[in-house]
């Protein structure tokens, strides 16, 4: 396992608090990991006056003097920080951060889940959204509500949970290498729901045949748990300590619930992004999880 797979950590900032919101987690993980911390500013061409109620940065010296105030705060003490501002005016702020996060070799982009609005609808038209259907970079997403609590940053309970797509197994390795990293505890889940918990296309074969969908889904259980119990000994095999369990509920209330049961203090999900127009992202299990869940989300894009 190479644990090495995490080190680099960009943060886009628009020098609204908003957005700051994700430094403390940011320096968390830095801290676990040995890693080091990008901040990042990209000029818009012709941008609002005010971003999130707050004068919006305009210009290069402004914002090169903001990110040195950030870098140099208490929340980065003991943190390698450095900075960038991208000077030439763009007009797709989104696009600059993925081009950004491969151009300063970025293993991990952290950011605020509100978008530029505001809306309690997260994701759904943000920066955030087209950051992940842009890059191949992992995000992870930080509710600002997080801040406020006063909520500390452990990085020491990851749930992970699978759907037994070979698609998503780059998640999976990811996720692990980042929990050896912070030595942290992985707990796999695994959804089979149950008659009435169904969404999407199970929903209509739900509707018509309930005795018959029942028991498909009764019958994918032992399937569920041959599965996980494959995936646990693997990864133990590489050192890690991870417990599994199957929820019988719908994904998106199976993961929430699981990571509060569990205090998991970080969820880790796989993501077709690339292909999430917004029907995908409103019907999407990812966008669920993100408006309930207390902890941070990491999303990892599927290698197609």
């Amino acid at each position: 396992m190479d644990n090495s797979i995490i080190h680099s950590l960009l943060v886009p900032l628009d020098g609204s608090s908003l957005a700051e919101s994700v430094l403390p987690a940011t320096a968390r993980l830095a801290r676990k990991i040995a890693g080091t911390v990008k901040l990042f500013h990209v000029i818009e061409r012709d941008a609002p006056e005010k971003v999130h109620g707050q004068m919006h940065l305009t210009r290069p010296d402004e914002a090169e003097k903001y990110l040195a105030s950030v870098s140099s705060s208490e929340t980065f003490q003991g943190v390698t920080v450095t900075t960038h501002v991208h000077e030439t005016g763009v007009r797709d702020v989104s696009q600059s951060i993925s081009d950004h996060s491969e151009e300063l070799n970025a293993d991990l982009i952290v950011m605020c889940t509100h978008g530029s609005s505001g809306l309690r609808n997260l994701l759904v038209g943000s920066i955030a959204q087209q950051v992940i259907s842009l890059s191949s970079t992992p995000v992870m997403l930080v509710n600002p509500s997080m801040k406020k609590s006063g909520r500390i940053f452990n990085f020491e309970n990851f749930l992970i949970p699978l759907d037994g797509d070979p698609d998503h197994e780059h998640a999976l390795r990811f996720a692990s290498g980042l929990a050896s990293l912070c030595k942290a505890k992985i707990r796999l889940l695994v959804a089979v729901p149950r008659f009435g918990t169904m969404s999407g296309e199970l929903t209509i074969v739900n509707r018509y045949l309930p005795g018959t969908t029942t028991r498909m889904m009764d019958m994918l259980v032992p399937e569920a748990k041959n599965y996980l119990r494959s995936v646990q000994s693997k990864l133990e095999a590489s050192g890690l300590d991870i417990t599994a369990s199957i929820s019988r509920s719908s994904p998106a209330k199976a993961i929430v619930k699981t990571a509060k049961s569990a205090k998991s203090d970080l969820i880790v999900l796989a993501t077709h992004g690339k292909s999430g127009s917004k029907p995908f992202w409103e019907g999407s299990v990812t966008p669920q999880v993100i408006r309930a869940a207390k902890v941070p989300v990491l999303l990892v894009p599927v290698r197609e």
